[in-house]
């Protein structure tokens, strides 16, 4: 009889045994399940038009569930729990005008453009939208602010000329313990070699590229005279002297700083950015604009040009059309070199229209008021 109560007292024992291995385990996989979510690039692709126009478009990121493969180590979201870029001090035109989620990733690219030259840098975003992430629409709502920072982004440098956004992804690590849910965020060039435009394969040939840029732009400022319209003058001047538009459409650079300064050929959003990276080094407030220009066949396509500000008024340049292709090489007058030199609203409004959409579905962006009149 004891030896039948026995047997009974110890298969109960290992029962309550395996029962709490099995629920302490459940436990324990609730504390460590983790996954991947990865929101893809943006569409940021150079659209040619049947008017040889460029149009750039960065569609919405969609959410693409990664499946992980492995247990995150349970200390791994706190590694970058603390990351924090609000000792980067930013004061441009377009980045003023976003929400503070935007702002702190648009100054973890500031805090670390040196580092993407490499094309494979991880950018670290640690659990700052977490709170976000745990609203409903969390992800939604992130790739959007995502979307709205790298716009600006771009379009506040013009120096950064080696950036492919349709190759940055930006990756949510999400950590689950019982009921407690945390996020680690961060930017990196997923599966794709790395997150360079397709001139570019390595960090190296990135810094060539910016030292030869800097070489132009140091002998251009050496001109300077202090005097802000004389110096805007001289930028205009040069740009309209020494770069030849770009009529193939297919040349390495013709979109950005480099083609424009370095290689002397360019697009009219090379002309532009180029203007601005020039004014920029030059203390001198400058905006890119991106839009629709009408010519003097009354063509319509897409167009960039600039806004400049003088004695505390903004007005437009035009660069690009102040440097008009003409059959056969002949010349243009010196009223036409200026047509489109410091004009008003009343004027550049006639021929161009402005876009404060820079992508579809994007963030609507203000553009400086300009002054009605013309600069006299």
């Amino acid at each position: 009889m004891k030896s039948k109560f026995a047997t009974i007292i110890i298969s109960f024992i290992i029962i309550l045994i395996i029962t709490v291995m099995g629920i302490f385990g459940i436990i324990i996989f609730q504390e460590i399940q983790s996954k991947y979510t990865s929101i893809e690039p943006e569409n940021f692709e150079t659209i040619i038009s049947e008017n040889d126009t460029i149009q750039k478009d960065i569609n919405t990121p969609t959410i693409v569930e990664n499946p992980l493969d492995k247990i995150t180590d349970e200390n791994s979201n706190q590694n970058n729990a603390n990351i924090d870029y609000s000792n980067i001090n930013v004061d441009k035109y377009f980045y003023n005008q976003l929400d503070e989620y935007s702002k702190k990733i648009y100054r973890a690219f500031e805090s670390n453009k040196e580092n993407m030259k490499t094309g494979t840098y991880k950018v670290e975003l640690g659990n700052t939208f977490s709170d976000v992430l745990n609203s409903e629409n969390g992800q939604d709502l992130l790739g959007k602010y995502y979307q709205s920072a790298i716009e600006a982004y771009i379009y506040d440098n013009p120096e950064i000329i080696y950036l492919s956004p349709n190759k940055m992804y930006l990756n949510i690590e999400t950590t689950t313990r019982v009921n407690k849910t945390t996020y680690n965020v961060y930017i990196n060039n997923g599966n794709q070699a790395n997150y360079l435009t397709d001139e570019f394969s390595s960090k190296n040939e990135v810094d060539y590229a910016m030292a030869k840029i800097e070489q132009v732009k140091n002998e251009i400022i050496q001109k300077r005279t202090g005097n802000t319209y004389k110096d805007i003058k001289m930028v205009h001047d040069y740009l309209i002297d020494n770069v030849e538009y770009d009529t193939t459409i297919s040349k390495p650079h013709i979109y950005n700083v480099y083609g424009a300064l370095v290689n002397k050929q360019a697009v009219c959003e090379g002309y532009a950015r180029a203007f601005k990276y020039i004014m920029d080094n030059l203390g001198i407030n400058c905006t890119l604009v991106i839009g629709k220009g009408t010519n003097s066949e009354g063509r319509t396509e897409n167009h960039a040009w600039n806004y400049v500000q003088l004695n505390n008024n903004w007005y437009a340049i035009d660069c690009t059309w102040d440097d008009p292709v003409t059959s056969g090489g002949g010349w243009v007058s010196q009223s036409s070199k200026y047509k489109y030199f410091l004009k008003g609203a009343n004027t550049i409004g006639a021929d161009h229209i402005a876009n404060r959409q820079f992508t579809e579905g994007g963030k609507t962006f203000e553009y400086p008021i300009l002054s009605n009149n013309d600069y006299k």
